[in-house]
């Protein structure tokens, strides 16, 4: 009976001692969840991302993204052009896939904005560049730093001298450049005459990661250029660099409306992904509409289906 009552006692203390034990581990548990909680919704408040220019395993430039920290736009200018020099400061920054494609030991002597129209005096180091990367340099930086939104025009000095020239190739540079300059070009031409030049966004992906590629072509073909978009992005023909489009090539864009502020397209019903939903692929969305933000100088985009807007966009929020 005593060896009974013990054995019990013995149970008794065991369970509150394991008891006491649960008590303690819980609020720890909980305090750490807090502060981890409280930690993320910290770091993520202030994150703000931008798109850059870089060279893929494949020498085209992609666009990807990556983090900036200043609201200014001459320090984001600054920061971007840094993270192009290669073994720069803002090497760290580089996504997996992706390199710089500026000359290491390239120095920014300065950087000048002024009603939209940017001026960069780099060292002369920019020019100690391989022949046959020195135009995709000039359109890494253009295309780079016209994603400020206050920037609507470069114009890049080595040592205090505009850059009329590249050195190397021999070829002519306007005094201003814009997008217009082109990127990753394609010559298509039979003929010099009656050309067009349209710059249009393919997939990529890096592991798991999609990011876009613009590729400027010069093509004898005076239709509109998000007609001569849509083409090419329903092509079934096999692009080199693996780019990619996942728009259907039974998509066919049915109708045209330009005005001044959008642009209202109309497709058949091979737009979607998803017909009964009425679902558009973010992939689709992005190649049509970063085409035509280098095409058009318009503000908005709208996808139409049966007379019915389906989808509409401010050009600004994906750039």
């Amino acid at each position: 009976m005593l060896k009974k009552k013990m054995i019990r006692k013995i149970i008794i203390a065991t369970g509150a001692l394991f008891a006491l034990f649960l008590i303690y581990l819980i609020p720890n548990e909980n305090v750490n969840d807090l502060e981890s909680k409280q930690e993320l919704e910290y770091i993520n408040l202030d994150v703000k991302t931008n798109p850059i220019f870089l060279l893929n395993s494949n020498n085209y430039l992609g666009r990807c993204e990556i983090v900036i920290n200043s609201n200014n736009p001459t320090n984001q200018i600054k920061e971007l052009l840094q993270v192009l020099i290669s073994g720069g400061e803002g090497e760290n920054r580089i996504p997996n896939g992706f390199k710089s494609i500026l000359p290491s030991d390239t120095k920014i002597l300065s950087i000048d904005l002024n009603d939209g129209i940017v001026k960069i005096n780099f060292s002369k180091e920019l020019l100690d560049i391989d022949e046959s990367l020195e135009e995709k340099m000039v359109e890494a930086i253009v295309y780079t730093v016209t994603t400020i939104d206050e920037v609507k025009g470069v114009i890049i000095y080595v040592d205090g001298d505009i850059l009329t020239k590249l050195p190397k190739t021999k070829i002519n540079l306007p005094t201003t450049l814009d997008r217009s300059f082109g990127i990753n070009k394609t010559n298509d031409l039979t003929s010099t005459k009656d050309f067009n030049q349209v710059t249009i966004y393919y997939v990529n992906k890096y592991n798991d990661n999609t990011y876009y590629v613009p590729v400027t072509k010069y093509l004898n073909d005076k239709r509109d250029k998000i007609s001569i978009v849509i083409d090419e992005l329903t092509s079934l023909k096999t692009y080199t660099g693996n780019l990619m489009s996942y728009l259907n090539s039974n998509t066919k864009l049915l109708k045209v409306q330009e005005e001044a502020d959008f642009l209202q397209l109309t497709f058949n019903s091979y737009i979607f992904d998803d017909v009964n939903n009425k679902d558009i692929l973010e992939e689709v969305i992005y190649t049509i509409c970063l085409s035509i933000n280098d095409n058009y100088d318009v503000k908005e985009v709208i996808f139409d289906y049966e007379n019915e807007e389906i989808y509409k966009t401010v050009l600004k929020s994906i750039e």
